[in-house]
């Protein structure tokens, strides 16, 4: 399904192609004419919601609006959506685009190139798919899952005390961030050996599943489940209330990754031992900001370093004792400029 929707994407695209590219390498636009589309899963999700209010606050502060676009997780719907997008006027066309799965990235990217649309993605990407080998596909921003994953099992450990049992709640399978944050998980299960997972199963990013697969393992391990890892919060705050439903709360530690707002409260209220912030407004502006100065002009794609084209973005543990820092997080004008969109480098991504 998806290489024929990326035939398609191409075959719409072909007779506007040339012209797209040749606007790519100038940056030609006029900042007036630049559109800006941020696209994600859904806006249930605290974490994407975040991203597309970031998305917003930078194209007002651009003069424009940002098209929201949402897929439900359906790698279909989404590939139909950029499909669309491309078909259309792509000459100043920016895009910051959640791919649903490391597999569909391919044809998003393809498409891009052939229309001349300026492209940034974030978090799922295949490994050997790189911005460096394409024009308008300018930047790819993740974060080190192996590194989040570890964190968060770190804090587990050590709030059960270094032994006991705990179960963890995967993410959608056919992703980076769920693979390495799992990874990082296991990185920590063999430094914190007194901790034994007892059970995993996949909750798909959703509080909902997450909320069902809980109870299901609640009730098949019992008391010997002393912490829940969650490879993100809407998992978290799922797996919260299972234990809330079955009398547990604050009896079972719980942790997640994204430091949305209900999981930042619950790590300050200690109903949460932790969370990991990969800042979803800064991710919804920043995508659209390094996409607008390359189509105005003001960033060449030729003078970006290698390292910024596939990077990871800084991340920061939050626990009880800095939580109140994140409750209310706020963007950074600045951080927008065209001189200042790298800023947040931790790293190239290898």
């Amino acid at each position: 399904m998806s290489l024929s929707l990326a035939a398609a994407v191409l075959a719409g695209c072909s007779e506007q192609a040339a012209g797209g590219n040749d606007a790519a390498a100038e940056g030609a636009c006029q900042p007036s004419d630049v559109r800006l589309v941020g696209q994600v899963r859904n806006e249930s999700n605290p974490y994407e919601a975040s991203w597309l209010a970031g998305g917003d606050a930078y194209a007002k502060s651009v003069g424009l609006t940002q098209e929201r676009l949402t897929y439900d997780g359906d790698s279909t719907k989404q590939q139909e959506q950029i499909s669309q997008l491309l078909a259309g006027d792509t000459k100043c066309l920016v895009m910051n685009v959640l791919p649903n799965g490391d597999s569909d990235t391919a044809p998003i990217v393809k498409g891009a190139d052939q229309a001349g649309a300026y492209l940034v993605t974030q978090w799922n990407k295949p490994a050997d798919l790189n911005p460096a080998d394409h024009q308008t596909w300018i930047s790819h921003i993740t974060y080190n899952g192996v590194e989040s994953g570890q964190q968060i099992g770190d804090a587990l450990a050590t709030a059960i005390g270094g032994n006991g049992g705990i179960i963890a709640l995967q993410g959608i399978l056919d992703t980076a961030a769920a693979k390495d944050r799992f990874a990082g998980l296991e990185a920590s299960l063999k430094k914190n050996t007194g901790v034994k997972l007892l059970d995993q199963q996949a909750a798909n990013f959703s509080r909902a599943e997450a909320l069902t697969v809980t109870k299901t393992l609640l009730t098949k391990h019992g008391e010997h489940v002393k912490g829940i890892w969650a490879a993100n919060d809407d998992m978290a705050l799922g797996a919260l209330e299972a234990l809330q439903q079955q009398g547990l709360a604050g009896k079972v530690a719980v942790v997640g990754i994204d430091a949305v707002p209900d999981a930042v409260k619950a790590v300050q209220g200690g109903t949460m031992t932790a969370t990991v912030s990969s800042d979803g407004a800064w991710q919804g502006g920043i995508g659209l900001a390094i996409g607008y100065c390359v189509a105005t002009g003001k960033l060449a794609v030729k003078d970006i370093a290698a390292a910024n084209r596939a990077f990871f973005a800084e991340q920061f543990l939050i626990t009880k004792d800095n939580a109140a820092d994140f409750v209310e997080p706020k963007t950074n004008p600045a951080d927008f400029e065209c001189a200042n969109v790298f800023n947040r480098v931790a790293g190239p991504l290898t």
